[in-house]
């Protein structure tokens, strides 16, 4: 099976159509893209569909969605999307827990319909107390996951059987529940579900009821373990990465050295404060930034552990994709500065190295 490759979509405004956009200011527009006067909360259309035209040109199959309280809804921004492109699919992101499930079947449906299928999800459990405290969820860690079991058995009830659903939980109750907006996709009767997280319990709701775990990328040998569990039972494995590719490897390792912040206090990843993911990518970062000779952690203190960062020559990060590839990974989710430049680069000059030692092999 061939690989799969995703990339982030931009936060609104992050692309900067008219004049090309550095990488250290692509970087620092991530950190204040949480602030109240930036443009992230708003619909950018224009670099978004910048940005899909180029990654499909690149080769990229589909753009993660993100869901937060700093930017638009997910539904609505894949949906209008999905309108102006003909081949990029997008995964959603959502979270349990604000939506009776009844009503978020209804939604990606329709949204499916929308979009000729090209869609798919990603299930969060949540990452910051204040933020899931606003939209009104209380749950502690564990139990939003269990919530997220139930949450996505009603979904899948709905989508496989098409007939009445009948579901009595501890966090949701549904009687004779029955939607007549089909999901529709070719050859696919429910979307794809990656489930994020690197807990136990995010593990073990992806076994029950996820099609990928997605998380953040480690080397190969920490990763080999889990990966093979996740295989066993035929659900996949995402990786979550940055990528910086450059003629050489030093010219990479300058690219990425210039992201680091000058200001300490600029780091958010202290918001971050109910996630294992966040919890275990600060750990990494304390005790070493270089995880591998590709594989750089020195972002993770400052952004966040989805800035652990890919870098070198074309051959090098295909090398190292290919090194995931072996230990069972199937699909990864990029993003890189400036965005648009990366994107181009990835299709150019490693996605052509990567599918040739597909086809040798």
């Amino acid at each position: 099976m061939n690989l799969r490759f995703h990339w982030m979509l931009p936060k609104g405004g992050e692309v900067a159509v008219d004049m090309p956009q550095t990488p250290r200011a692509a970087a620092r527009y991530r950190i204040q893209s949480t602030s109240s006067t930036s443009p992230a909360p708003r619909p950018d259309m224009e670099g978004w569909l910048h940005f899909a035209r180029r990654a499909e040109e690149a080769g990229i199959e589909s753009a993660l969605i993100s869901f937060s309280r700093y930017e638009p809804d997910p539904f609505l921004v894949s949906c209008a999307l999905g309108q102006a492109t003909t081949k990029l699919k997008f995964i959603v992101a959502y979270r349990s827990g604000l939506m009776q499930p009844t009503t978020f079947v209804q939604q990606i449906n329709t949204l499916s319909a929308l979009i000729g299928g090209r869609v798919a999800l990603n299930i969060v459990a949540g990452s910051a107390k204040a933020e899931q405290h606003g939209y009104g969820d209380f749950l502690a860690h564990d139990e939003r996951y269990a919530r997220a079991g139930e949450f996505l058995a009603v979904c899948r009830s709905f989508w496989r059987d098409g007939g009445e659903v009948d579901f009595d939980g501890k966090y949701y109750r549904v009687e004779k529940g029955r939607l007549h907006t089909p999901f529709v996709a070719s050859g696919r009767a429910a979307p794809e579900i990656y489930v994020s997280g690197h807990s136990e319990q995010a593990e073990r709701l992806a076994l029950a009821q996820g099609s990928c775990l997605l998380r953040v990328a480690d080397t190969p040998e920490k990763l080999r373990a889990s990966v093979a569990r996740m295989r066993e039972h035929g659900v996949e494995v995402c990786l979550r990465l940055c990528v910086i590719c450059r003629r050489t490897r030093e010219e990479a390792v300058r690219a990425a050295e210039s992201l680091l912040p000058d200001d300490e206090k600029e780091s958010t990843t202290t918001l971050k404060d109910d996630s294992q993911m966040y919890k275990e990518g600060a750990a990494v970062a304390r005790d070493a930034c270089w995880l591998s000779r590709s594989l750089w952690a020195g972002l993770v203190p400052h952004y966040g552990p989805v800035w652990t960062t890919l870098l070198g020559s074309p051959d090098e990060i295909a090398e190292a994709i290919l090194e995931y590839k072996r230990i069972g990974v199937s699909q990864f989710i990029m993003s890189g500065w400036p965005e648009v430049d990366e994107v181009a680069a990835f299709g150019r000059e490693v996605l052509p190295l990567v599918r040739e030692a597909e086809r040798r092999a």
